[in-house]
C-alpha cells in the first residue's frame, strides 16, 4: 500500500512538472507574457493647435517612449512654410513629454508647424501609427510691452519691506533701503555705493513707487504667452510671459533675445515663486538689456548659489540670494526681507 501511494505521488509530481513546462511554451496559455502591440499617441501639445503665442513647444505621449527615438528627426518644427527650424529635442521619461527648444527665438507674427513623426517609438518598439502635427502663430511685434515705471525705486539695488540681512562681502552698486521696517544688518562687512535709507521718507516713497510698478506688471494683459515650470534651456523673444503658478530656471540657462531691438522689454508674471538652481544663468542676447527685464513674483524669489541673474525682481514677499549669486538688476521685496550672502547686486544702466 505504501509503495502504491509513493508511486502515485511520484507520477503526479512528474505530470505536474510536464504540464507546467508545456504551459510555458504554449503562447495561448494564461501565463504567457503580454506583448505590447499598441501604437503610442500624442495626448497633449503645447501650444495647442491653432494657438497664438508660444514659448514652450512640447508633446506628451500616451506611454513611455524609447528616448533614443525622440530626436530632431522625429520632432520637427517648420516655418515659415517648409523652412526647418533648428533646435534641440529632449525627452522626460517621468512625464512622457518631449520638448523642442529652438536655437534662436521664433520670429514674431509667423506661422509654424510642429510634427511628431512615426519615427517616435514606445518602449516596446511600436511606432506612432501616423504623424501628429499642430500649428501655431507667434505674437505680433505690436504686442511689445512698455517697461513698468519704477520712479524713485529705480536707484535702489536692494529694497525690502521688513529687513535687509547680509553675511559676507556683499557689494551693492546702488542704494540700500527698507520700509516700513528699519532693520539693516551685515553692512559692514557688506558695502554699497549709494545711500542707506532705513525707515525714512525716501525709502517710504520708493516702496510706494515699487507697489505701483508691481501692480502695473501684474496687471498686464496684452498678448501674454503662457509659461509654467522650468524655463531653463529656452530662448525667448521680447514680450509678456504669464504663469499661474511658479517659474524656475534649472537644468539649463535661460536666454532672452531682443532680436536687435535695444528697447525690447521682457515681463514675467508669476502667481507663486521664482527659483533658480545653483550655477544657472539668465543670458541676454540680440541687444537685450537688464534694465528692460522685469520679474513680478507673486510670493518669494530665491536665486541659487553662484547663479547669474538679470533684471529687476519685484517680489510681493521676500527675496533670497544664496551664496555667491549675482544680480545685474534690483532685488525689491514689498513686504518681507531681502537676504544676502556674499553677493554682487548692480543697478543696471539705462
Amino acid at each position: 500500500m505504501y509503495l502504491r501511494n509513493r508511486s502515485f505521488a511520484v507520477f503526479t509530481l512528474a505530470t505536474l512538472l510536464a504540464v507546467s513546462a508545456g504551459c510555458g511554451k504554449d503562447s495561448k496559455s494564461p501565463i504567457s507574457p503580454i506583448v505590447d502591440t499598441t501604437a503610442p499617441t500624442v495626448i497633449s501639445t503645447n501650444p495647442l493647435d491653432g494657438a497664438t503665442g508660444v514659448a514652450v513647444i512640447t508633446a506628451t505621449f500616451s506611454e513611455t517612449m524609447t528616448a533614443s527615438t525622440i530626436t530632431t528627426m522625429s520632432f520637427l518644427v517648420t516655418g515659415p512654410g517648409a523652412t526647418s527650424v533648428p533646435g534641440t529635442v529632449t525627452y522626460n521619461p517621468t512625464t512622457n513629454t518631449a520638448r523642442f527648444t529652438p536655437t534662436s527665438a521664433l520670429t514674431a507674427s509667423t506661422a509654424y508647424t510642429a510634427t511628431i513623426t512615426t519615427g517616435a517609438k514606445d518602449a516596446a518598439g511600436n511606432s506612432m501609427a501616423s504623424n501628429k502635427a499642430w500649428a501655431f502663430t507667434t505674437l505680433a511685434a505690436s504686442s511689445a510691452q512698455s517697461a513698468p515705471v519704477l520712479a524713485s525705486a529705480s536707484g535702489f539695488a536692494v529694497l525690502a519691506g521688513s529687513t535687509v540681512t547680509n553675511t559676507g562681502a556683499t557689494g551693492l552698486t546702488g542704494d540700500l533701503g527698507v520700509s516700513p521696517g528699519t532693520a539693516v544688518t551685515g553692512f559692514p562687512p557688506g558695502t554699497f555705493t549709494g545711500a542707506k535709507h532705513a525707515g525714512d521718507p525716501t525709502s517710504a516713497a520708493a516702496m510706494a513707487d515699487l507697489t505701483v510698478a508691481y501692480n502695473d506688471a501684474a496687471g498686464r494683459t496684452v498678448g501674454p504667452v503662457t509659461v509654467a515650470g522650468n524655463l531653463g534651456g529656452l530662448t525667448l523673444p521680447p514680450g509678456l510671459y504669464k504663469s499661474t503658478s511658479s517659474l524656475a530656471i534649472s537644468s539649463g540657462d535661460l536666454t532672452l533675445d531682443a532680436q536687435g531691438d535695444p528697447n525690447a522689454v521682457f515681463i514675467f508674471q508669476m502667481a507663486s515663486t521664482l527659483t533658480t538652481t545653483s550655477g544657472r544663468s539668465v543670458i541676454l542676447a540680440g541687444g537685450a538689456k537688464s534694465t528692460n527685464v522685469f520679474w513680478q513674483v507673486g510670493s518669494s524669489a530665491t536665486l541659487g548659489s553662484t547663479s547669474v541673474f538679470k533684471g529687476t525682481i519685484m517680489a510681493n514677499q521676500s527675496i533670497t540670494l544664496s551664496t555667491g549669486a549675482s544680480l545685474n538688476g534690483r532685488a525689491l521685496a514689498r513686504i518681507g526681507a531681502v537676504t544676502l550672502a556674499t553677493n554682487a547686486v548692480v543697478v543696471p544702466t539705462p
